[in-house]
């Protein structure tokens, strides 16, 4: 592996930036700054134009050193998810690996038997925390990719490139990375998310997503008068998720089927509250799921009294492919440019989002990029020392073909 990359990156994760949700501040969490501060300082010692701005995003600009007018953006996200404690991350960096397991802390381990994925990356390097903490690859693994980038082309002004525009963004695993992104001022005609996760994969499709957020009200009395009288909110709560499809639950989903996922739950008899995401990437069957869990929430209501239960539906992003079509120049680019690095482009969906859901929708349209990075939101979340390398490749490759390129 490039030894500046891996020195990069092992600096990166070091830092805490975990982001918090259901917090209104923005960023979530004031911890995100110091890496992205950090990298603005980084930027400026390169002689790169880069600012940050109040809400901590940082943006920066190469300027285009050949008469192309396409002005190409690179964008990552700083802060980890709160699945799993991000604070106090200690990398564990195995070379040459073995394709056995990797001993962790606290008697865990990394292993092919568990994570069958990792048996293909036997002779590679493998970066993991100590498991008490996520690695942090999503999505620190993409910023050194940008950031390597960046340097490359500042070091070696021989490289002929149009206009880069790079940017860095606070909270987006909790749904606001984008929230008060400029994209006026970050100035690109388009741009790659470097936000994915295995080899070659090569996303400019997303699910539609929705919050729902449940609230139901019981009628608390004791047990041993409870007879035609209780209304037991926990229990109302459990009829409501039985009511809902099993098979359209992810532990059954897959490639472009949708779900209703329970994300956490708590409660009492007297009142008990939930959270759940609503997916699909076909926009028609979005719109059915929140219609059935609204018509849901109406027959519990008829069954056990008006406003019994409450739910707050709201849209999160959209599958961002409708505003991709236009530009897929964007993706066939991106597929040239793996075939160039020799890597096997694999276009597939995300069952997820990304902050270029939203961006292309704000009029940026913004595919997503491979890391190399694995079992995201984990205490054996790992990355690939050769696929950030290569991701480095195809994002250099990227530049170069659109060094020429005249502005859409």
């Amino acid at each position: 592996m490039d030894r500046n990359l891996l020195q990069r990156f092992l600096r990166y994760v070091k830092i805490d930036t975990e982001s918090v949700p259901d917090r209104e501040q923005f960023p979530s969490s004031e911890k995100q700054k110091n890496l992205l501060g950090l990298l603005r300082d980084e930027l400026v010692a390169m002689g790169v134009d880069a600012r940050m701005d109040g809400y901590g995003y940082v943006y920066a600009t190469l300027p285009a050193n050949v008469r192309g007018q396409y002005a190409l953006g690179f964008i990552a996200h700083v802060d980890t998810s709160s699945a799993v404690s991000g604070k106090d991350v200690k990398p564990i960096v195995t070379t040459n690996y073995d394709g056995g397991d990797i001993q962790l802390a606290q008697g865990r381990v990394l292993s092919p038997k568990d994570f069958p994925d990792l048996s293909a990356h036997k002779g590679q390097t493998v970066i993991c925390s100590d498991g008490t903490t996520l690695l942090g690859a999503d999505d620190k693994a993409g910023v050194a990719v940008i950031m390597q980038a960046v340097q490359t082309l500042v070091e070696h002004p021989e490289i002929e490139h149009g206009k880069i525009c790079v940017a860095f963004t606070p909270d987006e695993e909790v749904g606001r990375g984008t929230d008060f992104f400029d994209v006026k001022g970050f100035g690109a005609n388009g741009a790659y998310t470097v936000d994915g996760g295995g080899i070659g994969e090569l996303e400019y499709e997303n699910f539609n997503a929705a919050g729902a957020k449940v609230s139901v009200r019981g009628m608390s009395v004791h047990p041993g008068s409870a007879k035609n009288v209780m209304l037991n909110a926990n229990l109302i709560l459990m009829e409501l998720q039985s009511m809902l499809p099993v098979e359209q639950n992810p532990r059954y989903t897959s490639g472009y089927e949708g779900f209703f996922h329970l994300d956490s739950m708590q409660g009492t008899c007297d009142s008990a509250t939930a959270s759940y995401i609503i997916r699909d990437h076909d926009r028609d069957k979005f719109e059915q799921k929140k219609k059935l869990f609204s018509q849901v929430v109406a027959f519990l209501n008829e069954k056990y009294g008006a406003d019994t239960v409450t739910a707050e539906i709201s849209d999160s992003y959209y599958n961002m492919k409708e505003k991709i079509t236009p530009h897929m120049h964007l993706v066939d680019n991106a597929v040239k440019a793996m075939q160039m690095a020799g890597v096997t482009p694999k276009i597939c969906p995300i069952r997820g989002g990304t902050d270029g859901a939203r961006l292309s929708y704000e009029g940026l349209p913004c595919p997503n990029l491979f890391t190399g990075g694995y079992n995201c939101h984990g205490r054996y979340e790992y990355a690939i020392g050769e696929e950030m390398d290569k991701c480095l490749e195809v994002v250099l490759h990227l530049i170069d073909l659109y060094k020429n390129r005249p502005a859409d």
